[in-house]
């Protein structure tokens, strides 16, 4: 599980995970699941799923700086990665947010509800501010690439059945 799990005398064993932190390597590496790993461990499947969709967006990045940006196959993978990283940053906008309660109540049970590890400090708001920047852009991005390849194509379909 999750946070620190308490001893045989009731006390919490382990370290707690800290709000800042988990936010800014969500930030970083999110798109890898490292957020996932370091809150939950190693057997969090749903952190082994984070790569797969950025590596595929980065094999469409390749296929464009290869093929050039009218190859199909580009379009749609290309976005994942923008999805990544908009999902990623996301996580850390959640994190960020999280009240100290809460947070210490999730990932850290068996501590004081009140303890600093879930505390926002400057830190949090920059890294805040900086997943909002961050993960606009990449979402915007991927969104303004798929549609305008899309109706590109169209257009180009247009003119081949109006010839």
């Amino acid at each position: 599980m999750s946070g620190a799990t308490p001893s045989a005398t009731g006390a919490p064993t382990g370290r707690p995970r800290n709000k800042t932190l988990a936010a800014l390597i969500a930030f970083v590496g999110g798109t890898l699941g490292l957020h996932r790993f370091y809150l939950r461990g190693w057997g969090d499947w749903i952190g082994w799923l984070f790569p797969l969709p950025t590596a595929l967006g980065w094999l469409g990045v390749e296929r464009v700086q290869t093929y050039g940006q009218d190859d199909h196959l580009a379009w749609v993978l290309v976005p994942l990665l923008g999805f990544s990283i908009a999902a990623a940053c996301l996580s850390a906008i959640v994190y960020a947010l999280a009240d100290r309660e809460k947070w210490n109540r999730q990932y850290n049970a068996g501590f004081d509800p009140e303890a600093n590890a879930g505390a926002t400090n400057w830190l949090t708001i920059a890294v805040l501010a900086f997943a909002l920047l961050a993960g606009t852009i990449a979402f915007m991005s991927s969104l303004a690439f798929s549609f305008q390849r899309y109706f590109e194509y169209q257009i180009e379909e247009a003119r081949k059945i109006s010839q």
